[in-house]
């Protein structure tokens, strides 16, 4: 874990938006650094296919999870 700094447009702008989906700023701001490395990684994918493949990697993973504990 480590500080990011950010400007303070940037923090206000975390800040409303992470009120309007219910997060927390820093989970807000750590959504937005996940699709922004997955749109470099792979400049084709569109916002909602960065959201798909974060959504599917999430299921994976917690079925994973389920299967090593269950």
């Amino acid at each position: 874990m480590g500080i990011v700094k950010i400007s303070d447009e940037l923090h206000e702008t975390a800040r409303i938006t992470s009120n309007a989906m219910t997060r927390s700023i820093n989970a807000q701001a750590e959504h937005w650094m996940r699709i922004g490395k997955l749109v470099e990684e792979n400049p084709i994918m569109t916002y909602q296919q960065a959201c798909r493949f974060l959504l599917e990697k999430a299921k994976a993973s917690e079925l994973t999870l389920n299967q090593k504990t269950g």
